[in-house]
Formats: structure tokens, sequence, C-alpha cells
């Protein structure tokens, strides 16, 4: 695959997405955003790819959105031209198969807002984590005042907005905004071996887990059950299913083949 600010490998089952934009800290732009919901459609379509990564390199995952292409904007200007992000997370956050966050260095109000459409993040010890947006007049405004409430409660949320205080991995681990910390120079070796984990599961059964639990947090806990059943009972019609199940009896490794 070919972009321009971002860069697409496969290998083995797990494609990388990798920010490129070093010169300006990988800042988020429209341009950015319309590549990340193409390479989410070709990653989310293709069946070779098991597991998806996106990170920024080594040092540093994004800081944030371009402000020189904010600065000048009007109300109107943002209310067409901002969908490019909201577009781009919800196919990021809904591709049907496991995304990764790899954060190293900063991982800023876009930047962040990124991370938290993936699965899971992985950050180095020397990650920093903030949404500033609140220090330039603004608020988070890529999902930000969403997503984060969700996922480290209300209170916690609300206090990283309000302040734009920046957080480091510890604290971010503390809170339950990353699920690992690791050394920066074990990162990206951390990072694999969960994909290489993930990409050994059945890949149906793991779009269906995600959906349960995506759609699920959209309802009401009986609706999100029925719902969970749905999708629990879907996967009888599978030979995966099949697969796994004489595995355990037979007490060896199940073959998963996707289907």
């Amino acid at each position: 695959m070919s972009f321009e600010t971002i860069n697409v490998e496969i290998n083995e089952g797990i494609a990388t997405i990798t920010l490129n934009r070093p010169e300006v800290l990988n800042a988020l732009n429209s341009h950015v955003f319309n590549e990340l919901a193409e390479a989410a459609i070709r990653l989310g379509g293709d069946d070779t790819v098991k597991v998806v990564l996106i990170t920024g390199g080594p040092k540093v995952f994004a800081a944030g959105a371009d402000i020189k292409q904010m600065v000048e904007m009007t109300a109107v200007d943002m209310v067409l031209t901002d969908k490019p992000s909201h577009r781009a997370f919800h196919l990021l956050e809904n591709m049907p198969k496991p995304v990764i966050a790899v954060i190293a260095g900063y991982a800023l109000g876009g930047g962040l807002e990124l991370a938290l459409t993936a699965d899971f993040r992985i950050a180095a010890d020397n990650a920093q984590l903030g949404l500033p947006e609140i220090k330039l007049g603004i608020l988070p405004g890529a999902g930000g005042t969403q997503r984060l409430p969700r996922l480290i409660g209300a209170g916690l949320a609300k206090e990283l907005i309000f302040t734009g205080d920046f957080i480091d991995a510890r604290e971010a681990y503390r809170i339950g905004l990353v699920n690992k910390v690791v050394p920066v120079d074990e990162l990206f070796t951390e990072a694999e071996k969960l994909a290489g984990k993930l990409a050994r599961r059945g890949a149906v059964a793991l779009r269906l887990a995600k959906s349960a639990v995506n759609e699920g947090l959209r309802m009401d806990l009986e609706a999100g059950i029925r719902y969970e059943h749905q999708c629990f009972s879907l996967l009888f019609a599978t030979e995966d299913q099949k697969e796994g199940m004489r595995a355990f009896i037979e007490k060896r490794t199940p073959q998963f083949k996707g289907r």
C-alpha cells in the first residue's frame, strides 16, 4: 500500500500502520485522516491480516492536530472539514480485527484520541499522554470527551480534559488508560508478542467478541446481553468453533482457519 503521510507494512498476518510526519511530530491533519481511513478499509477487508498495530515509531506517537492548519479556521470551516477525523477514527475503532496502539513519546490531543480508538494500548516508559486542547481555548473534538470517560470513568477523564495536564506512562497504566508499560527498547517486541498471540486466535470469534463489547457499550445491560447471546450463537455455525472444541477434547492446539 502506498501513502504519503503513513506507512503500511504487512508481515505474517500483522499489519503495522506507522504515522510518517516526523518533521511535525506526526501532527494529524485532514490528509492523514483520509489516509488512515483508507488504510482501515483496506486492512479491514484483507483476510490475510489478523491484527493491526498503529504507531508513530520509536520517538513519538502523535503530538496532536496540526494547529497551523486550524488556526485561521472558522466555525463553518470546522463543521465542513472536521468529518475526516471522525470517519477515520470510526473506521479504526470498528475494524473487524484487533487493533493495538503502540505508544512512544508524546500521545497528545488528537494523538491520544487516535490511540483511544484501539482495542489495546501499549506504552513505552517514556510516553507522555494528555488532552491539552483546553489550553488552546477548545476541547477535544475527535472523540476524546466520549471515548476517554468510557475507558477510565468520568471523574478522571474530566480531570485530564479540564486541566489539559499530561500524565506519564505509569500514571496512565494506574488509571487504566494503557494496558501495559514497557521499556522503550522493548516496546515493539511486546506489541508484536501480543499481536502474535491474537493472530493465533479464531478470527471470526475475535471479530464477534469485539463487536459484542463495542456494541454492548452503546446499549443498556439487558440489550447488551441479548446481543452477546446472538454473537455467541452465530459462532456455532463456524468451522473454528468445531475445531476449537475438538482440539480441547483431544488435548491439542487448535488450527483455526477463520471461517
